[in-house]
């Protein structure tokens, strides 16, 4: 392997740590920053990811309070516990983890959040910010990969970036973000043609389709900096990403890891994002 590893663990150890900081001094202010978790259904896979995400809020000082619904759960009941904890000062930042149970309208939920408390920064005016370039909230994985390009020192000014992956949550908000740091950007999506000839061209290739596999190594221009989102679990039970690391890992300058790559780093801005509301709150 030739490409140097991108450590989203490490690299997430020292955002989480900047964020203890925050929360401290908001204390000291009278403040301890809230998240609430809100889940619906047994799904596995939603239980450990919101079982992180409360961890991660307590070993930063910050107050989580996780709200387990049953997968039978109305539409109405899930906007009112929506509504209670839009009206709670002690909660700063909510979501709502997905994906949800077919009877329920996701984008009606997602638009029932405070656009103030949205840490996900799903909400409709959330994203209409963030295309202006007046963001009031990144969304946790787009803003988790700037930050490891940045740690980096991936210059983003004038290259070209291409994007993977048309998605609301990864996809396109990846795109503005990178424009406004002066990339050039294609956002290539499942109907592109000749995928492979929109990725050579890339100095900064972001892949977000949860295909696994779907890049490899001679989709990959020689020294591109190579952001795997993706995360597949196989019928082995290994986990693997959208690219094929080997055969990209010999051809990119960097790359990141699944697991251990873009993961670690959406949980630690989500913290950030949280840190971020609460710390608004002593400013109205």
């Amino acid at each position: 392997m030739s490409a140097r590893l991108i450590d989203g663990k490490a690299l997430s150890a020292r955002v989480r740590g900047e964020v203890a900081e925050r929360v401290r001094a908001l204390k000291a202010q009278g403040v301890t920053p809230g998240l609430a978790v809100v889940l619906v259904g047994e799904d596995p896979a939603s239980q450990v990811y919101v079982r992180n995400k409360a961890a991660a809020c307590t070993a930063a000082g910050m107050h989580s309070r996780v709200i387990p619904l049953g997968a039978d759960t109305p539409e109405g009941e899930l906007l009112d516990v929506i509504e209670t904890l839009n009206a709670d000062p002690a909660i700063h930042g909510i979501l709502v983890q997905l994906p949800l149970p077919g009877h329920i309208d996701t984008g009606l939920v997602i638009e029932t959040i405070s656009a103030a408390k949205d840490v996900d920064g799903f909400h409709v005016s959330n994203a209409g910010l963030l295309m202006t370039g007046r963001p009031l909230f990144r969304p946790c994985t787009p803003y988790g990969v700037m930050k490891m390009l940045e740690s980096e020192n991936v210059p983003l000014r004038g290259a070209e970036a291409v994007i993977v992956g048309a998605s609301n949550i990864v996809g396109k908000p990846m795109a503005m973000l990178l424009l406004a740091a002066g990339a050039t950007v294609t956002l290539c999506n499942s109907k592109t043609r000749d995928l492979g000839a929109q990725t050579r061209r890339a100095d900064v290739l972001v892949v977000a389709t949860g295909r696994p596999g779907i890049v490899t190594g001679d989709m990959v221009k020689p020294g591109a900096v190579v952001i795997d989102v993706g995360i597949n679990r196989l019928e082995s039970g290994r986990l693997v990403g959208d690219v094929d690391f080997d055969s990209a890992a010999a051809v990119a300058s960097a790359i990141t890891p699944v697991p251990g790559g873009v993961g670690p780093m959406t949980i630690a801005m989500l913290l950030v994002n949280t840190v971020e509301a609460a710390e608004r709150t002593l400013q109205t």
